[in-house]
């Protein structure tokens, strides 16, 4: 069958943010990968864990910073300036690791720069891509991140921590410079043009567009996917080393199998929400109590691979629920003219959690013990169950049985 040129229209936008953020997580994940190594570097789990909260801080900001300014600035130049100036600052890391406050500062930069890629790239996709199309490219990189964190671990496997740093570094200026030169020719060919959706609302009209499309919700699922994908998943290599008794290098090894396994989510994710008939919430609370159930099984299961597979699983039904968001919730906002905003806004507050929950999390190791904090992500998830469930029909249902 031949392919329409919408479809490849998709095809074309979709590869190239694909491509791109696949070199943001393969950066993004080089500390978590690494994390073994430096503590037998020398390093502490706090000193690690502060790091990653100025980064996930600094993302944060700049998430919801880089969501307005997305919706002015033509996304060559968010996309690519962000690529290539993160790669320099993450360069740097290794450079000043003597300085923690200099450390501090580059990675932090890293992260600002890198929060411009996710919120242009988004709003390009929403507004050049039929709306058909545009989840499956969302789909495509969100896969891609997915795919970052187990090409960061085999860069681990075979590389110094400093090395790895340096190749990711090598990544991100690479892209830059093709994502700079490939937008460029898609818009000379007129594939991307900018300014085709503006919100007719605002000020609290735009609010209440916003609550109209569950943003409340989603908010709060924002919040709790962004502790278990991105906090959870930092410490994964430590947790398989110092929980479950493994050594550095073999953890990094199997945080890149297991990485690797997830990034299978995005295909599992789109399976279930096509089975359920395309439904956005069922397939959110099927994945949220998936869940739940298997972190409730990763603290009573001691087997070292039985636990390692039921925590997979426990990330992925997560992992899951974060797919339905910024693949079919965030594209869907099209019409509204803020589909980069309100991306934004979610990130920032996906990071912020995960800044919060790095710093306790890294604490709560030494504190109150791997099991113990394997219970706190239980209870996040829980809440995730809650949130999740249909209360605009369990309402509608209990005014109908009050009438009859």
């Amino acid at each position: 069958m031949k392919m329409s040129d919408n479809a490849k229209k998709a095809v074309f936008i979709g590869s190239l943010c694909s491509v791109a953020y696949f070199a943001v997580y393969v950066a993004r994940n080089a500390l978590s990968a690494v994390t073994p190594q430096m503590l037998e570097g020398g390093f502490t789990e706090g000193y690690i864990g502060k790091i990653s909260s100025v980064y996930f801080i600094v993302y944060a900001i700049g998430q919801l910073i880089n969501g307005f300014v997305g919706e002015k600035i033509k996304a060559r130049y968010m996309i690519s300036f962000g690529l290539l100036l993160a790669g320099i600052c993450n360069f740097l890391f290794p450079m000043l690791s003597g300085s923690e406050n200099g450390v501090m500062i580059v990675y932090g930069m890293t992260g600002f720069f890198l929060a411009m890629i996710y919120g242009p790239m988004t709003k390009v996709v929403a507004e050049n891509v039929e709306p058909i199309y545009a989840p499956r490219c969302s789909i495509g990189y969100e896969l891609a991140s997915f795919l970052g964190s187990p090409s960061a671990g085999m860069l681990a496997v075979f590389l110094p921590w400093q090395g790895v740093f340096i190749s990711s570094s090598v990544v991100l200026m690479l892209m830059g410079v093709i994502a700079f030169s490939v937008f460029f020719a898609f818009e000379k060919k007129g594939l991307i043009s900018y300014g085709q959706y503006r919100s007719e609302k605002h000020g609290a009209a735009k609010v209440k567009v916003l609550f109209k499309h569950q943003i409340v919700k989603f908010c709060l699922i924002a919040i709790l996917t962004g502790v278990v994908r991105t906090s959870v998943v930092f410490w994964l290599p430590t947790y398989i080393s110092q929980y479950l008794g493994f050594s550095a290098q073999t953890s990094a090894a199997i945080f890149s199998v297991v990485t690797f396994i997830m990034a299978t989510i995005t295909f599992i994710t789109v399976f279930i929400y096509e089975r359920l008939k395309r439904n956005m919430d069922k397939t959110i609370l099927l994945l949220f109590s998936v869940s739940l159930v298997a972190f409730i099984s990763v603290y009573f299961v001691k087997h070292p691979v039985l636990n390692i597979i039921l925590l997979v699983l426990a990330i992925m039904s997560s992992m899951g629920v974060s797919t339905m968001m910024w693949s079919r919730y965030c594209p869907g906002l099209r019409d509204t003219g803020m589909v980069s905003t309100v991306t934004g806004f979610l990130d920032f507050l996906s990071y912020m959690a995960a800044a919060v929950a790095n710093l306790v999390f890294a604490n709560a190791v030494t504190s109150i013990g791997w099991g113990n904090l394997i219970l706190v992500w239980t209870a996040l998830v829980a809440i995730g169950v809650i949130v999740a469930l249909p209360y605009n029909k369990i309402f509608k249902l209990s005014k109908t049985n009050g009438k009859a």
